[in-house]
C-alpha cells in the first residue's frame, strides 16, 4: 500500500504548544510521555477536516477529549477492551448459572465475537473521520480482531484514518494512553483488562488492514510502533 501524496506545508504543520515563562512546577512523579510521529501524521491527515467526528477506543481522558474539541471535533469514546472483558465475564456467569448439560456453543470464539459486536461499536456507517485504536489489536482474540477492523472500516468516512499502536515484544505491563500535546502521548500503567495475544509481523498487519487504501508505520525505540491506516 502506498502512502497518498498530500502536499505538506506550513498551513498543514502540526502546531507546537509554546512553553510559558516562569518557574517550573515541581514534578510529583515522572510521566511516561513518548514523542509520537504517528500522532503527528494523524493530525496532518485530519488538518482539512471541518467539524469532524472522532472515535476513541480507550477510556475517557479529559486531556484527549479537550485536545480534539479545541480542534473542532466531536468525540465519542468506547472503551472496547473493558467492554470485551465485561462481556466475557457475563458469559461465564451465564454458563455457571445454566442447567447441567446445556450445550456450550455460546463459548465458540466466532459466536462470542459476533454476539459481542451486536452491542458494541453500534454507529451508522461512515460516522467518523478518525479512530484512535491504541493497542487493542494486540489484546483482542483473533476471531474478534478482524471483525473489529471490518466494523471500523464501515464506520469511517472515505479518507478517514485509524491510528493504532503495536508492541514489538510482549508487553511488560498493561498501559492506557492519552494525548497530552500535538505530538506527545502519555502511557499510564493500569490493571490489565486482557492478556497480550500477539506480536504482529509486517505482512500480518497489511493483511489485517487490507481493505484500507494506504498505510504507514512508525517504529520507536521503546518497543512500540505506530500504524496509520487510511480508508
Amino acid at each position: 500500500m502506498n502512502w497518498p501524496a498530500k502536499p505538506r506545508g506550513d498551513a498543514h504543520s502540526v502546531p507546537q504548544v509554546p512553553s510559558k515563562p516562569g518557574p517550573a512546577a515541581p514534578v510529583a512523579s515522572p510521566r511516561n510521555v513518548r514523542i509520537s510521529n504517528g500522532l503527528k501524521d494523524f493530525l496532518w491527515v485530519l488538518s482539512d477536516v471541518k467539524r469532524g467526528r472522532l472515535l476513541d477506543l480507550g477510556p475517557v481522558w479529559q486531556s484527549t477529549v479537550g485536545f480534539f474539541i479545541e480542534r473542532g471535533f466531536r468525540v465519542s469514546t468506547e472503551d472496547l477492551l473493558r467492554s470485551w472483558r465485561d462481556f466475557l465475564s457475563n458469559i461465564e456467569e451465564e454458563l455457571r448459572a445454566a442447567p447441567v448439560g446445556r450445550e456450550n456453543g455460546e463459548m465458540n470464539p466466532s459466536v462470542l465475537a459476533d454476539r459481542f459486536l451486536e452491542g458494541a461499536l453500534i454507529y451508522p456507517p461512515e460516522s467518523f473521520h478518525a479512530v484512535l485504536a491504541w493497542d487493542i489489536f494486540d489484546y483482542l482474540e483473533v476471531e474478534l480482531m478482524q471483525r473489529v477492523v471490518n466494523r471500523l472500516y464501515e464506520l469511517l468516512r472515505p479518507g478517514g484514518a485509524v491510528l493504532a499502536i503495536f508492541h514489538s515484544r510482549p508487553a511488560d505491563r498493561f498501559h492506557r494512553y492519552r494525548i497530552v500535546e500535538a505530538q506527545s502521548i502519555e502511557l499510564l500503567p493500569a490493571p490489565p483488562l486482557a492478556q497480550h495475544q500477539r506480536i504482529f509481523q509486517n505482512r500480518e498487519l497489511l493483511d489485517l488492514f487490507g481493505q484500507f487504501r494506504s498505510s504507514k508505520s512508525f517504529v520507536g525505540r521503546d518497543q512500540l510502533r505506530e500504524g496509520l491506516f487510511l480508508k
